[in-house]
């Protein structure tokens, strides 16, 4: 077979996920199986850890396949060792080309599988920096190890890859992608929008957002209360919302009270409505202490809403400062507080900002931007098979 035959054939791919719960790296992985299914130049398999979760209703006819599970509770007992095996079964029986995993559970067990199962193609994600206990990283470079190339969703995160010892030649910078479409919220659904977030409807009243977990302490909702604190010191009418759940809830809820703001900060819990949040929002505000690069910032984006984020991860890729947002050091809620009025008291600064990070995120980050980026990378790794057969 020559090597542009080899390239022609449409090809199996399997995509292992993590779970379908709302998390940052399910959301990109579902997102960009679904559009590659809808694409159609490959036959798309998607695979899971945990079918759980409620994005699994977004793949519609792709999921009434029936999406394998390969469920574990740890990476060193005898159920790993039986899910492999039924996982390595299933790559071959399915004859798998191509193995995309998408975050540190899946590469491990991802990698692992399709170097047993002898798939030509492992592409292996590093999504996040700084974030792993040092047993983790190392059988994360074991896999990144096994992997023919690594997909890296920002320049930082590539840069942090090389560090630990992963060739460059390997990675490929692929951002994460929006779906813009799902940011066009009609402005005359407002009312019912407040309504069934539960928010007050005050037409004078600016919302002050950040979406983010309340799980890990790296999100740092804490800088984001205190800065709160300082702008409802000064003269601006502004409200504060935390859209995300976590065992960390009742802890930042009580800074609130203790701080003296509890009745202008609202906590929604889990989002399933983050456009229509965005929409009646004022500013988006990240406030990590790390990130690999934050979904939270595109959306913001992708909502025309002027945004205020630490620097951090891929941020300064995403934010143009002073044009589309402004980036503070973490922690520094000083800052925060003075970036945050000075956007609230210029209406035509935020417009401005909203409108052009807008742009920058249908021009650089958007679903359609990554589905290219992704499909190059499959012709780049094919071209590398087809000429090692054809020799």
């Amino acid at each position: 077979m020559h090597e542009t035959d080899f390239k022609s054939v449409r090809k199996n791919v399997l995509h292992l996920i993590p779970s379908f719960r709302s998390g940052g790296s399910e959301r990109q992985a579902v997102q960009l199986v679904k559009r590659m299914a809808d694409d159609g130049r490959h036959n798309i398999v998607p695979a899971c850890l945990d079918r759980d979760g409620p994005l699994l209703s977004e793949l519609g006819q792709i999921a009434s396949g029936d999406i394998p599970e390969f469920a574990l509770d740890s990476f060193y007992d005898a159920r790993m060792a039986r899910q492999l095996s039924s996982f390595v079964k299933y790559l071959r029986k399915k004859k798998i080309d191509i193995v995309q995993s998408h975050d540190f559970y899946t590469n491990i067990f991802g990698m692992l599988g399709a170097r047993l199962a002898r798939v030509p193609v492992r592409i292996a994600a590093k999504r996040e920096t700084g974030m792993r206990s040092k047993a983790q990283l190392y059988a994360e470079r074991r896999a990144m190890g096994l992997s023919t190339a690594v997909v890296a969703n920002s320049t930082n995160v590539m840069e942090y890859l090389i560090g630990s010892g992963v060739p460059e030649r390997k990675i490929d910078v692929i951002h994460n992608g929006l779906d813009l479409r799902r940011f066009e919220v009609p402005t005359s659904d407002q009312a019912a929008i407040f309504a069934d977030l539960g928010l007050p409807a005050d037409p004078d009243l600016r919302f002050v957002t950040i979406v983010a977990n309340l799980r890990d302490p790296v999100k740092d909702q804490e800088t984001f209360l205190e800065a709160a604190k300082i702008v409802s010191g000064r003269n601006v009418k502004a409200a504060f919302v935390l859209a995300g759940e976590g065992p960390r809830t009742d802890t930042i809820r009580d800074l609130a009270e203790r701080l003296g703001i509890g009745e202008k900060v609202h906590f929604l819990g889990r989002c399933d409505r983050v456009p229509e949040l965005l929409s009646v929002s004022a500013i988006g505000v990240l406030t990590s202490r790390s990130e690999g690069f934050s979904n939270s910032i595109l959306e913001y984006m992708a909502a025309g809403l002027p945004v205020v984020a630490t620097k951090v991860g891929g941020a300064a890729e995403a934010v143009i400062a002073g044009k589309t947002g402004y980036l503070i050091e973490p922690g520094d809620n000083a800052l925060l507080a003075s970036r945050l009025v000075e956007i609230l008291q210029n209406d035509e600064l935020a417009t401005s900002m909203g409108a052009k990070g807008r742009k920058r995120a249908s021009e650089h980050f958007s679903i359609e931007a990554q589905l290219a980026k992704t499909h190059q990378l499959y012709e780049r790794e094919l071209e590398r098979i087809g000429a090692k057969k054809n020799k």
